[in-house]
């Protein structure tokens, strides 16, 4: 195995990462989803008046929207960098169809192994970011739940039902 294969072996492997992260932040867009669907089907606009039922619900409705923001953050990362790369989809898009032709065609297989060095190390940190985020959407959504729980408890005990089973 040469050089560029061991590096492309690399690179591969840190682009199998990514469907991991999508697949997290896909799961936890409806969860959170589900949540908010649950809380609206259990309430009324006469239950907002009370106090005990408007400050649960707002501690988990800022639980989710942060959850949101950060899933948000998650699938539309900062995708700068890799200034001139061959291999960088933001660099090559900027280019015209002949002038990447011309510029891949005439790159030396030395230039060639740096851009595919700087294009794990880039999509890397486009990883971990990803990562970071979607992991502070989990912690969101976690402590959402809590006072999600005491909002369903409260509005089941004013309507006497049980959460999710409305008439």
């Amino acid at each position: 195995m040469n050089d560029i294969d061991v590096i492309q072996h690399q690179l591969d492997r840190v682009l199998g990462f990514f469907p991991r992260v999508e697949a997290r932040i896909n799961g936890l867009f409806g969860v959170n989803t589900l949540i908010l669907a649950i809380g609206a089907l259990n309430v009324s606009a006469s239950d907002l008046k009370l106090w005990f039922v408007t400050v649960p619900g707002f501690f988990a409705s800022a639980g989710l929207l942060a959850s949101y923001a950060f899933l948000y953050r998650a699938n539309f990362p900062d995708v700068r960098g890799g200034q001139g790369s061959l291999v960088y989809f933001a660099e090559i898009e900027k280019r015209t169809e002949a002038d990447y032709q011309a510029e891949l065609l005439a790159c030396s297989d030395e230039r060639f192994r740096e851009d595919l060095v700087g294009q794990i190390w880039r999509n890397s940190q486009i990883l971990c970011a990803k990562f970071v985020f979607v992991r502070n959407a989990t912690i969101a959504t976690t402590l959402s739940l809590l006072p999600f729980f005491i909002f369903l408890a409260v509005t089941a005990s004013i309507h006497v039902r049980l959460p999710i089973l409305n008439g």
